[in-house]
């Protein structure tokens, strides 16, 4: 399995992702969900099930799926991953993972917990897990997510057509093109800076 460490800020704390975030994550999802016609958001009756799909993930070394609890309530506000690590050949140290499975209620949107979850999970893969490369990536048409992710500082390198599936409403089954985004080691403390400051104006304007 992949490390679960807690990740914490001034703003929101990262907490693997359990069954007990559930009564929270309901509420969430139950708020105006227009933001989320491209993404995997369970609807409040799937929140269990949706947990437990990620859970399975984990199980199988495949993600480490975190709950957002906002710090200024103690609840869970959305939830988050790291996703599809990649090893180094003969070693368990990993050179790249995926940030990813991302979503919050609408109530957040805009306060700098996006933010604030980008920098702790993007700090602990360089800087504790010393990786090489982070990835994100968004259904090519979501030009919201696209927008929110080339803020973080990451760099656009395309799209990668009918990359994985779509989570659409009515696309059941189709698969949907990608854009891909990443940061590199070397691009990470620029990065850093960047997600920093957008942070502070985010306070400031809040």
């Amino acid at each position: 399995m992949l490390p679960s460490p807690v990740l914490e800020g001034s703003l929101v704390r990262l907490e693997p992702l359990s069954h007990r975030h559930a009564p929270d994550l309901i509420a969430a999802v139950a708020e105006d969900r227009d933001s989320y016609a491209w993404t995997w958001v369970p609807a409040p009756e799937q929140v269990g099930s949706y947990i437990d799909a990620q859970l399975e993930r984990a199980a199988a070394g495949q993600m480490t799926p975190y709950a957002q609890v906002a710090l200024s309530s103690g609840r869970a506000i959305g939830a988050t991953a790291y996703w599809d690590p990649r090893r180094w050949p003969d070693s368990d140290d990993l050179f790249a993972i995926e940030v990813g499975f991302t979503w919050l209620a609408a109530s957040a949107h805009g306060t700098g917990i996006n933010t604030e979850a980008k920098l702790l999970l993007f700090e602990n893969a360089f800087s504790d897990w010393h990786v090489e490369r982070v990835d994100l990536k968004t259904d090519a048409r979501n030009a919201r997510s696209r927008a929110a992710i080339a803020s973080t500082g990451a760099t656009f390198e395309g799209v990668l057509r009918r990359w994985s599936r779509s989570w659409t409403p009515g696309e059941d089954g189709l698969l949907r093109d990608s854009a891909m985004f990443s940061v590199i080691a070397p691009e990470w403390p620029a990065c850093r800076t960047t997600l920093r400051q957008r942070l502070a104006r985010q306070a400031a304007s809040g």
